[in-house]
C-alpha cells in the first residue's frame, strides 16, 4: 500500500472527526497458501498405507503426503494436480479425474504434515497391454500451484487404463480426506 495514500486517508479521516487506527496488514491476514517451495512431497510408504497392486478383485488405495518445511504456518484447500507418467510406450500422461467430495482448508505449521488419497483399480498381468495402464512416476502439483513435484512409482503393478472415462475407477480425494 502507497504510505502517502495512507497518510492522507488517515488526516482525511482527522479532519472528518473520525478516530481511526491502522492495524499492520499482517495481523489481520492470518496464514496464506502453502506454495510448492514451502513443502516437500512423497508417497507414504507403511505397511498400512501401501496400495494392494498384487490383487485385481477390488479398488485400493495410495497416499501422498504434503509436508511444510517452511518457517512459516500456510494452508492447503482443495485437489493436488496428479499427472501419472506410464512406463508403457502406449500409456503416455494420465491426468487424474477428482472425487465428488468437498475439499477443506488445511492449515500447517512448520513440519506439519497431510495427505491425500489416490484410488487404483488394479489389473491383472496378463491383461492385454491396450486395457492397462503401468505408472512410472507421478507429477504432483499442490492446490493452485504450477509447479509440481515428481515422484516414482513405488509399488509397481498395473492400472485399468480408463483415462477417458467420464467416471473412472481411478481417481483422487482432495488434500486432507
Amino acid at each position: 500500500m502507497n504510505s502517502k495514500l495512507t497518510a492522507m486517508a488517515l488526516a482525511a479521516a482527522v479532519v472528518a472527526g473520525a478516530a481511526v487506527t491502522a492495524a499492520p496488514a499482517s495481523a489481520a491476514a492470518g496464514p496464506t497458501r502453502c506454495h510448492t517451495a514451502d513443502l516437500k512431497a512423497g508417497f507414504a510408504l507403511g505397511d498400512d498405507a501401501k496400495p494392494e497392486m498384487g490383487q485385481s478383485e477390488k479398488q485400493t488405495r495410495a497416499y501422498v503426503w504434503f509436508t511444510n518445511r517452511s518457517e512459516r504456518t500456510c494452508t492447503l484447500s482443495g485437489f493436488a494436480g496428479v499427472d501419472m507418467v506410464g512406463a508403457q510406450k502406449t500409456d503416455g500422461t494420465w491426468s487424474l479425474a477428482r472425487s465428488s467430495k468437498k475439499p477443506v482448508k488445511m492449515t500447517l505449521e512448520q513440519g506439519d504434515t497431510v495427505d491425500f488419497g489416490i484410488t487404483l483399480l488394479p489389473v491383472a498381468a496378463s491383461t492385454p497391454q491396450t486395457e492397462k495402464f503401468v505408472p512410472s512416476k507421478f507429477l504432483v502439483t499442490p492446490p493452485d500451484e504450477t509447479e509440481a513435484f515428481t515422484l516414482k512409482w513405488p509399488f509397481g503393478g498395473q492400472i485399468l487404463k480408463q483415462d477417458g472415462a467420464t467416471h473412472p475407477a481411478t481417481y483422487l480425494d482432495p488434500v486432507g480426506l
